[in-house]
This record gives structure tokens, C-alpha cells and sequence, in this order.
């Protein structure tokens, strides 16, 4: 038996088929083969035809059946990962009716902000955890005050992941996790939160039905199954924004439990039991795959949009062309921790969010022309990076969090010794890394809402640690460089 994961990000789409019995990732494929394209018809907008997104997925498909040649009556059930905060709007006649707006895109921002204002920091903090924010709903008075030509022909509104499952079903649906992205879940009454609705001037008649995460989410229609070549009749049974999967795909799933992503941007995610806030709402929360309102979970993220993209501009601009990143590991390894008393600030990538979204840019503090090198600066810049993280922890433990391990998959800046060491050394948290990602994870969670596996731990048995990193047994000269780096963002922010 097998079960089939799709990850559907900006940049791409990736299947993979695994094995039940073994859990071994037996095929994947990602499309397109370059970066998929972002529409930025204006400044801060970002858009994608959610058409193109099936054409990828079908595209992953037939790489993997043509690579195994299985009988696809084998395939038992579906997961679905997504990237969050999208908004799909079709018509009556279930087609789209624009570009999806995708996560990136910041439209919605001086919507949120309004709402929030409007309608009361204390209430919007109570009942939906966070400000409206950026996310979806924000967007969707976005459309309705902009083009309400389009706004007035909406049949239903879906996430990127709901479009996917409804182009494989037939059926529009969401479920509570999802609707946390939107910020229209309301997690003092378990219910829709109309009062954001009434504000935004949303009608109820727009939104999917809500089905448990876990749970039979529709089956393959003939017409999907002979565009995809797989068999009718294979059920959907797991869908969840990326970040809560990224979680669930290194098994976090209970309170104290810390998943993270460093790629271009970076997340920190982990698991609370309770519906605490940030006063200040410099944290994201979402309701996590397993959240019940009679036994919390609650996934708290921090998102740091300059990590990766940091480490690059770095090797654009900074280190000879050809130079690759384990090249630039090995240089910066040659300056010490601290990296001789430069502090990197990594927010060059638009408003941070930990900054109460505030957009101060990126900069250098504390070179000296007759001490440093650049290999000083490499160091910097990847201390810089995981001090920004470190941040936001600190937040998170603010509001309850335990964090003494932190889960994460062998890719990106984890790939570095130093990114490594020096967050498990400033954290004082064990970093245990799997070979992972977030389409395995995504069949995974089928198998959990298809009742294969009985529950997460049977499914994630087999999940294979790579290596742990320890905090270094002298924490000192990694906590003195961040102390550093808070004094130097600290003038840098009264500044600002």
C-alpha cells in the first residue's frame, strides 16, 4: 500500500509516494523545474494563477507513476500541504475568477491594521489570538473595497490547499486550522468568528464547509483521476496550511515540541496547550492539526523573513562568483564565535512581524578595518540570522513555551555547522534533524486521516534522525554576541 503527499508552495510543487509498511519515501518530483513565477502587477502585490498549481501537480504525478510503474489502486489516500494565507475566489461555475493572492502579498496590510484598531486589540487577541494582520480575510475586504465587480460574482472562497482538494474532489471545503489562517476562527467559541466577518463585510455564504483535518475530505473524481493517471475513488484525508504540516512532518505534535524552517524566510513553530497571546502580537497563532477546543494545541510561529535571503545576498555580493555555501561555511568557521564583535541585523526583507511589524532594513554594526575579515563577516551574518530567531523564541516564552529541543529538516541553513551550533548553543535547546519534508509529511497525514496508521506515533515510527546537535558545553561567548546584537537592534529600532 502506499499514500500520495503534494506540497503546494509558491516556488514549486512537490509529490511524494510513500510506502506504508516501511514509511520509505519511495519517489517524489517537484515542478515546475524552475521557480514558479510571481505576478507583482504593483509594489508589495504577489500573485499566481491557482490553475498552474494543478498543472504542477499533475505534472508531479506522472513523474512519479512513470518512475514506479505502481499499480495506483495501491494509492489508499491523499495529503494535501499548502502554502498558507492565499485567496482563491471562484464563481458559480466553480472557475476562478483572478490570480490567487498569495501569501507574500502585502494588499491587505492597512486593512488588518484598521480592523484592529476598529474593532479592539484586547478582543481580536482574546478571540482570534492574533491582529487580522495580513491574512486571508484581510485580503478579501481587500477585493471587496477594490474590485467589487469580481467581489459580487464570489461563489465560494478557498485556501490554496482547498482549491487543490476541490480540483481533485469536486468538493469546497476547509477546516479549522484553515480558517485560522483566514484569522475567521474565533478560539473562545470554537466557531466561525462572525464579528470579523460583520467588520469586513464577508457573507457566511462564501466560506467551504468545515471538515476535521484528519478525516475523509472526498474522493477522486473520474475527470480528476484521468487528468492525474491515477484510480477514481482515492479519498482525501489530510490537508493543513505549510507550516502546521512542517510540523506534523517532524512529528510535533504536543506542547513544549519546536519545529523549524530556515530557507529564505524562517520559522520557528511550537506547540502550546493553551490559548495564550502576545500582548504586543508579535507571534503568529494557529490552530495546529490535532487542536480540539476540549484539549488545545495551538501552533506558535515566529517568522523571520530574512534568513535565507541574507545568506545569499551574502554569496552574491560579498564572496568571489563560483564560491558555494559549504565554501562559505569553511570561511566563516575561521573567525570565532561572535565574529570579532560584528553584529549582523537581517531585516532587508521587508516588515518583520517580531519588530511589530516595523521595517528597519538590514545592516552591519561594529566592523573594523584593521581586524576583520570577511570571513568575520560570514560568521556574522549567520549569528545574525539565528539571533533574530532566538528573538522570537524569547517571545514565545513570554506567553508559556517550553523549548528544549528543537525539531528540523536536513536542507537549507541547517545544512551549516555554524547556523547549527550556534542556535542550539544560544537557545540552550537540542536540535535533532530528520530526512524529511513537507509532501512526506503531507502522505503521512493521510495515512493518519484515512486510519491506516492509529494514530502519530505509529505514523512517524519510522521517521529518520539524521544527527542531534548539543548547546556547547561553554554557552557564554554565543550569549555574550547576542546580547550584543539585542543592544545594537535595540538603538537600531529607537532610531527607526
Amino acid at each position: 500500500m502506499y499514500l500520495l503527499g503534494y506540497d503546494i508552495g509558491s516556488s514549486s510543487v512537490k509529490a511524494a509516494l510513500i510506502e506504508v509498511e516501511t514509511g520509505k519515501c519511495v519517489a517524489s518530483h517537484f515542478a515546475p523545474d524552475t521557480e514558479a513565477p510571481i505576478k507583482a502587477l504593483k509594489p508589495g502585490w504577489a500573485e499566481q494563477d491557482p490553475t498552474s498549481w494543478w498543472d504542477y501537480v499533475k505534472e508531479c504525478t506522472a513523474d512519479i507513476i512513470t518512475k514506479t510503474r505502481i499499480n495506483t489502486a495501491d494509492i489508499k489516500a491523499i495529503g494535501i500541504s499548502y502554502q498558507m494565507h492565499g485567496l482563491v475566489a471562484i464563481d458559480s461555475k466553480l472557475s476562478p475568477l483572478r490570480d490567487a493572492i498569495i501569501w507574500c502579498d502585502s494588499r491587505g496590510v492597512p486593512y488588518g491594521e484598521k480592523a484592529f484598531h476598529d474593532i479592539g486589540t484586547e478582543k481580536c487577541l482574546s478571540h482570534l489570538l492574533n491582529s487580522p494582520g495580513n491574512f486571508t480575510a484581510a485580503k478579501l475586504r481587500w477585493l471587496k473595497e477594490n474590485e467589487p465587480q469580481i467581489f459580487d460574482r464570489i461563489h465560494k472562497v478557498m485556501l490554496p490547499g482547498d482549491y487543490i482538494a476541490f480540483r481533485m474532489t469536486g468538493e469546497i471545503s476547509t477546516n479549522t486550522e484553515g480558517l485560522s489562517e483566514y484569522m475567521l476562527w474565533d478560539f473562545s467559541t470554537d466557531s466561525v468568528a462572525t464579528f470579523i466577518m460583520d467588520y469586513f463585510g464577508i457573507p457566511s455564504s462564501i466560506l467551504p464547509d468545515i471538515k476535521p483535518t484528519f478525516s475523509d475530505q472526498g474522493h477522486l473524481t473520474r475527470q480528476a483521476a484521468d487528468e492525474l493517471g491515477l484510480s477514481h475513488g482515492i479519498p482525501v484525508t489530510y490537508r493543513a496550511g505549510d507550516q502546521p504540516n512542517n510540523a506534523l512532518s517532524l512529528n510535533v505534535f504536543e506542547p513544549g515540541e519546536i519545529a523549524s524552517t530556515a530557507g529564505t524566510s524562517g520559522v520557528v513553530y511550537g506547540i502550546n496547550n493553551n490559548t495564550a497571546y502576545d500582548p504586543k502580537s508579535r507571534v503568529n497563532n494557529f490552530a495546529h492539526v490535532n487542536h480540539k477546543a476540549s484539549d488545545p494545541r495551538i501552533g506558535v510561529m515566529t517568522c523571520i523573513n530574512g534568513t535565507g535571503i541574507l545568506n545569499s545576498w551574502i554569496k552574491r555580493n560579498i564572496v568571489d562568483s563560483g564560491t558555494t555555501y559549504e565554501d562559505m561555511n569553511i570561511m566563516a568557521s575561521k573567525a570565532p564565535v561572535g565574529a570579532g564583535g560584528i553584529s549582523v541585523l537581517p531585516f532587508g526583507n521587508g516588515a518583520e512581524r517580531i519588530l511589530c511589524n516595523r521595517q528597519i532594513h538590514s545592516s552591519f554594526h561594529g566592523i573594523g578595518f584593521n581586524t576583520n575579515t570577511r570571513s568575520h563577516l560570514l560568521r556574522a551574518a549567520q549569528e545574525g540570522i539565528v539571533f533574530s530567531f532566538m528573538y522570537g523564541i524569547e517571545i514565545m516564552k513570554e506567553i508559556g513555551l517550553d523549548i528544549s529541543k528543537i525539531h528540523a529538516g536536513n536542507a537549507n541553513m541547517f545544512l551549516s555547522p555554524i547556523f547549527r551550533d550556534t542556535l542550539a548553543s544560544v537557545s540552550g535547546a537540542t536540535i535533532e534533524l530528520f530526512d524529511t519534508d513537507g509532501a512526506i509529511g503531507a502522505a503521512r497525514g493521510a495515512g493518519i486521516g484515512a486510519g491506516i496508521y492509529r494514530d502519530h506515533k505509529e505514523a512517524f515510527a519510522s521517521l529518520n534522525r539524521i544527527k542531534t546537535i548539543a548547546p556547547a558545553a561553554d554557552r557564554i561567548p554565543y550569549l555574550e554576541a547576542y546580547a550584543l546584537w539585542k543592544d545594537r537592534l535595540a538603538n537600531e529600532l529607537y532610531t527607526h
